[in-house]
């Protein structure tokens, strides 16, 4: 039996603008050290960390009917057919609610 995947394409690099730099420059340094548990770190340390590297949404798990040959198609693609199918959803999902944001 195949070990379930944990990859998750929703992770994204921290690229850090020197706007980020100047506030951190301009900062209040008397408070950097007023919780021991949370240390200011600088703009380098973070620059190239990833954003959703650990998160994982809930999933719930259905069933339904898909034509043949979009499941050709999909299974085409190599593995991870049910996370492409869930990817296209999502993407879609995302389209259609920036365009009611806009409206």
């Amino acid at each position: 039996m195949n070990k379930a995947s944990t990859k998750s394409n929703s992770s994204k690099r921290i690229k850090i603008s020197g706007r980020t730099r100047a506030l951190y420059e301009a900062r209040d340094k008397r408070q950097d050290n007023l919780d021991p548990d949370a240390p200011v770190k600088p703009p380098e340390f973070w620059e190239g960390a990833k954003i959703g590297k650990f998160y994982r949404p809930l999933k719930s798990q259905i069933s339904f009917r898909i034509d043949n040959d979009v499941l050709e198609w999909l299974k085409s693609k190599g593995e991870g057919h049910l996370t492409r199918i869930n990817e296209i959803l999502r993407e879609r999902m995302k389209s259609e609610q920036s365009r009611h944001e806009r409206t």
